[in-house]
């Protein structure tokens, strides 16, 4: 009879014996990948957040503002919120916002 002495793998069982034991393979991956699995995740995170951010930011670099956000249509707006009582949010039918709306 033989004997068959069984050795698991050495990160566990269901582990590569051919890989490391995370997801990243040092000599197969780029440089950056591993550095990023190796930094701290509040780093990586911030740093990928920001990445994207810039890079939603520009398509609206050459987009001019909506029409509603001119001073005349916020003036009209405020008139008419004004004339029909409505309750104001962010003070529009106040002494200040009525003053100035005096100039239009």
């Amino acid at each position: 009879m033989v004997k068959v002495w069984y050795e698991p793998p050495p990160f566990g069982p269901r582990t590569s014996l051919s890989k490391g034991p995370y997801g990243v393979s040092e000599a197969q991956t780029a440089r950056w990948i591993v550095a990023a699995s190796k930094a701290p995740q509040w780093q990586v995170i911030t740093a990928f957040t920001g990445i994207f951010a810039c890079l939603a930011y520009i398509p609206l670099l050459k987009e001019k503002l909506p029409y509603t956000c001119s001073p005349e249509y916020l003036a009209a707006q405020r008139a008419y919120m004004r004339y029909h009582n409505m309750n104001p949010i962010w003070g529009i039918s106040s002494k200040k916002a009525r003053a100035a709306d005096a100039g239009h």
